[in-house]
């Protein structure tokens, strides 16, 4: 009989290639984990790792095994997923996360009617930038999450998962009350080709929008400062140091001494919710997207 968790464990090596990085997407040591594939070679008697310099990689028989894991794993998200649907209700405990301005701008309200309308569901948030999110979803550590992408520059989505919408973001240009620019109306990104920017962390999603934007206009970005969190970012705007993209979501509130002027590109991200497909039926998931989506719409 093939040991449940020591079939996770494979998935978890097959999916993030070693095993320091497979323990730590299941929150366990590398010792534990090499334990459980310890235990899973002697059961099916056969090898399936082997050493790859510094590292291991699978075997033939690891390979064939990981990808019935992966079936396996996902029969038993579906069983648990049609027994919970089965039961009707809302209760157990539920994992999501988001990116920063969204956690701030959305998990207040809807988290709150989760708890006053569910009162048996467990929910266990926390921030994450958007592809730490959608991993997290794919190895189910997180059973859904709060992402998004732009106007020009979709975020891949793997297979298995399913999305919904929940608000349009339209994003401005904050510069200090002294700018050349905070006077008109609208302004084009081009404008801003001596500028310093304030952005976000490199390597970000949004940073790299961001530099993907600018350059598809003949514009090399000059970052002068970096900082996840919108109101930092605005802090900084605010001290005079350089302009910003902000977005409706994370700007309020506006500290003093910025001022909004609307793009004329009407820059826009698309914030939606993400969940794997054989979660779909869980009543809790369902409850969480109600409430995610009715918080949206408030802020609309």
């Amino acid at each position: 009989m093939l040991n449940l968790e020591r079939l996770r464990t494979l998935d978890a090596l097959a999916r993030h290639g070693s095993v320091s990085a497979a323990a730590d997407a299941l929150h366990v040591t590398t010792s534990a984990v090499s334990q459980q594939l310890g235990k899973l070679e002697r059961e099916v008697g056969q090898q399936l790792l082997a050493k790859n310099g510094r590292g291991v990689r699978l075997t033939d028989a690891g390979r064939l095994l990981s990808e019935h894991a992966a079936r396996i794993l996902s029969q038993v998200e579906l069983a648990e997923s049609d027994l919970e649907a089965h039961r009707g209700q809302v209760a157990g405990e539920l994992r999501l996360a988001a990116f920063p301005t969204a956690a701030r701008g959305l998990f207040p309200a809807a988290l709150g009617a989760l708890r006053s309308a569910h009162p048996g569901l467990r929910v266990r948030s926390s921030e994450l930038e958007p592809e730490r999110c959608i991993a997290g979803v794919v190895r189910g550590d997180l059973d859904l999450a709060v992402v998004l992408d732009w106007y020009n520059k979709p975020m891949p989505l793997p297979d298995g998962l399913v999305k919904a919408p929940l608000l349009d973001d339209p994003a401005d240009v904050a510069m200090p009350v002294g700018h050349r620019l905070a006077d008109r109306d609208e302004v084009d990104l081009t404008e801003f080709a001596e500028d310093e920017w304030i952005t976000w962390g490199e390597g970000e999603f949004c940073h790299e929008w961001l530099v993907f934007t600018l350059r598809s206009k003949g514009v090399e970005p000059i970052v002068g400062h970096r900082a996840s969190e919108s109101h930092t970012q605005l802090g900084l705007v605010a001290a005079g140091l350089g302009v910003c993209i902000a977005p409706l979501l994370g700007r309020h509130p506006m500290p003093g001494g910025v001022v909004l002027v609307p793009l004329r590109q009407h820059v826009r991200r698309h914030v939606y919710v993400v969940w794997r497909a054989d979660a779909d039926r869980r009543p809790s998931i369902r409850a969480a997207v109600g409430a995610l989506w009715m918080a949206a719409q408030e802020l609309g």
